[in-house]
């Protein structure tokens, strides 16, 4: 069976580090897209790159081939560099299930360069944040 090839951009924000925080992600599928986001009241900007990614392999409801796209270092070198996980770790071990069942490649995209989907994923997730903080 074909797997449908999806194009995911994910981002996450912190107001201060810890603090409240969003995530969001952007997924493409053909003509599809989709954005969902979510924050926490209390957390860090690596929880929340790691929860966008996360919750954004969940929203897929079969396996998929898919592009992750990311401006976080740490989850994509983590991911294709092997650098090492010292914290995170449910976020880590949720995320290596979610890859066995599609089958996902990580870029690192660097942020705030003009990439739409990029932008307004950062976007999405700042006022993820805003809300989660209450303002």
């Amino acid at each position: 069976m074909q797997r449908a090839n999806v194009s995911i951009y994910t981002d996450g924000s912190c107001e201060g580090n810890p603090g409240p925080g969003g995530w969001a992600a952007v997924l493409v599928c053909g003509s599809l897209r989709k954005e969902i986001s979510g924050g926490c009241g209390e957390t860090t900007n690596n929880r929340m790159e790691l929860t966008a990614a996360v919750e954004a392999l969940r929203a897929l409801k079969k396996p998929c081939a898919v592009t992750l796209r990311s401006d976080s270092q740490y989850l994509v070198k983590t991911m294709t560099d092997g650098w090492k996980r010292k914290t995170n770790n449910d976020l880590w071990d949720e995320l290596d299930r979610l890859c066995g069942k599609h089958d996902v490649g990580f870029v690192w995209v660097r942020g705030h360069a003009g990439d739409s989907d990029n932008e307004l994923c950062d976007k999405l997730a700042r006022n993820a944040a805003r809300q989660a903080a209450g303002k």
